[in-house]
C-alpha cells in the first residue's frame, strides 16, 4: 500500500498547531485518545442503514450493540426517554427535529443570528429559514440578555407551531422553564438546542432542558468533548417521528465509528471528574472575561455564565474589526473567531466583535491564572495589530505557555 506522506504530514502539522497555540474557539475542544481511537476504528467499514434490530444490511449484530450502548448512555446522562445518536451534525439534528414535527411553512420562533442564534434557527440563507416561517427574537438593548417579554409577545401574536431556544453566541444561562411557560401559553412545541452547552448540562453547571422541552438537540464535540456529531433527545411519544425524520428522512447510512465515539464521550461525561471540568470551564470563562475587561475591552452583557464571551471591540479601538483582530491574533498563536455583536453595524464577514470560549484550554489543564495571562497577551496584540515584532514576541510567549499545557504530548 502506498504511504500517503503528503496527507499525513498535513495531519502532523495540524497536531503541532493544536499543541503549540492557544485554542479559544467556543465550539472546539480536544477529545480524549479513546474518542479518537473509536473514531478511527474498524467500525468505519460497516454499512448499517436503519436502527438496531431493523437494519437494511446484514452483519450488524455487533454494530447494533455499539449504537444501543450510545443511545442508552445518552438517555442516562441527560435523563431522557429516547435518544437518536445518528445525526452527523447539530445542523442535521435540528433539521431532522423540524421535519419530525413541522410541515413546510409552519411558523417557528427562533433566535436571530446577529443576536446570538444559529443559522439553523431560521436564517434565510439556511434550509430552516427557507422551509419554515421563522419569526426572530433577540436580546434586550439595555442588558443584552434574552428578551423574554419580546418572545412572549411574538408567541402571542404569531401562534407558532414551535419555539426554538438555544444559541451559538450567547454568554448567559438560558433557563428553559420560562420558555416552556411561553410555549404552553401559545400551544407550541418547545425545542431546546443545547449544541454549545451540552457538556455544561452534563456537568451540572447549566439547567437541564430535558423533561422541560419536548425535544433537545445537541452536538457532541463542543463542551461535551466528544467526536464531531449530533444527537436528539425527546419524549417517548415523539421517538418514532424523530427516528423516521433522521432515517430515512434526512440521512442515509449512519457513521457507526462516530456513534461509538459518542458512546465513549457519554461515558466520560458521566464521571465525577467531568463535573469539576465543567465547573472549571465556567470559572475560566469568567476569569478571562474579567481579564479582558481590565485590558479595556467591553464584554457583551457585562460578563458570562457559561463557556464563552462576546467582546465588543469598538470601545477598545473604533477602527479595529473582528476580522482584523482574528487575523492578528492568529499570527500570534491565539485562535478565536470574529463574531457579530447585538446591533452590530458591520457585516458578518467583518464584524465588530470576537467570540471567545474556554472548553479547549480547560481540557489542556489551564486555570484562572492562565486566563489572566492570555487576556494580557490579547491586549498586547490588539493594541498594535500591525506590529510584526510585537506579534512575534507574543507568539513566543504563547509557545512557552502551551509547552506547559500540551493536549497531545
Amino acid at each position: 500500500m502506498t504511504e500517503d506522506r503528503v496527507l499525513f504530514d498535513i495531519i502532523r502539522r495540524e497536531e503541532e498547531r493544536q499543541n503549540t497555540t492557544v485554542q479559544l474557539i467556543a465550539s472546539e475542544n480536544f477529545t480524549s485518545r479513546a474518542v479518537m481511537a473509536a473514531t478511527g476504528s474498524v467500525l468505519t467499514n460497516k454499512y448499517s442503514e436503519g436502527y438496531p434490530g431493523k437494519r437494511y444490511y446484514g452483519g450488524n449484530r455487533v454494530i447494533d450493540e455499539a449504537e444501543d450502548l450510545a443511545r442508552r448512555r445518552a438517555c442516562e446522562l441527560f435523563g431522557a426517554d429516547h435518544a437518536n445518536v445518528q445525526p452527523h451534525s447539530g445542523a442535521n439534528a435540528n433539521l431532522a427535529a423540524y421535519m419530525a414535527v413541522l410541515e413546510p411553512g409552519d411558523t417557528v420562533l427562533g433566535m436571530r443570528l446577529d443576536q446570538g442564534g444559529h443559522l439553523t434557527h431560521g436564517s434565510p440563507v439556511n434550509a430552516s429559514g427557507r422551509l419554515y416561517h421563522f419569526v426572530s427574537y433577540g436580546v434586550t438593548e439595555s442588558d443584552e440578555r434574552l428578551d423574554l417579554d419580546q418572545l412572549a409577545a411574538l408567541a402571542d401574536e404569531h401562534h407558532p407551531k414551535m419555539i426554538v431556544a438555544g444559541a451559538t453566541a450567547y454568554p448567559r444561562i438560558i433557563d428553559p422553564e420560562p420558555i416552556r411557560r411561553i410555549a404552553d401559553a401559545a400551544g407550541a412545541l418547545f425545542l431546546f438546542d443545547a449544541a454549545h452547552v451540552a457538556g455544561l448540562i452534563a456537568g451540572g453547571v447549566h439547567p437541564n432542558p430535558v423533561g422541560v422541552a419536548d425535544i433537545v438537540t445537541f452536538t457532541t464535540h463542543k463542551t461535551l468533548r466528544g467526536p464531531r456529531g449530533g444527537a436528539i433527545l425527546c419524549r417517548e411519544e415523539l421517538a418514532a417521528a424523530i427516528d423516521k425524520a433522521v432515517f430515512p428522512g434526512l440521512q442515509g447510512g449512519p457513521l457507526e465509528h462516530v456513534i461509538a465515539a459518542k458512546a465513549v464521550a457519554f461515558l466520560e461525561a458521566s464521571q465525577p471528574e467531568f463535573r469539576e471540568y465543567a465547573a472549571q470551564i465556567v470559572r475560566n470563562a469568567r476569569a478571562l472575561a474579567e481579564g479582558l475587561a481590565a485590558e479595556g475591552f467591553r464584554i457583551v452583557s457585562g460578563g458570562t455564565d457559561n463557556h464563552l464571551m462576546l467582546v465588543d471591540l469598538r470601545p477598545f479601538d473604533g477602527d479595529l474589526t473582528g476580522k482584523a483582530a482574528q487575523e492578528a491574533l492568529d499570527r500570534a498563536g491565539i485562535t478565536l473567531n470574529k463574531n457579530q455583536i447585538p446591533g452590530d453595524p458591520r457585516s458578518p464577514f467583518v464584524c465588530s466583535g470576537l467570540r471567545i470560549g474556554t472548553p479547549a484550554v480547560t481540557t489542556a489543564g489551564m486555570g484562572e491564572a492562565e486566563m489572566g495571562h492570555i487576556a494580557r497577551l490579547i491586549g498586547r496584540v490588539l493594541r498594535r495589530p500591525g506590529d510584526t515584532a510585537e506579534i512575534d514576541a507574543v507568539r513566543e510567549e504563547v509557545a512557552v505557555l502551551c509547552s506547559k499545557f500540551t493536549p497531545y504530548p
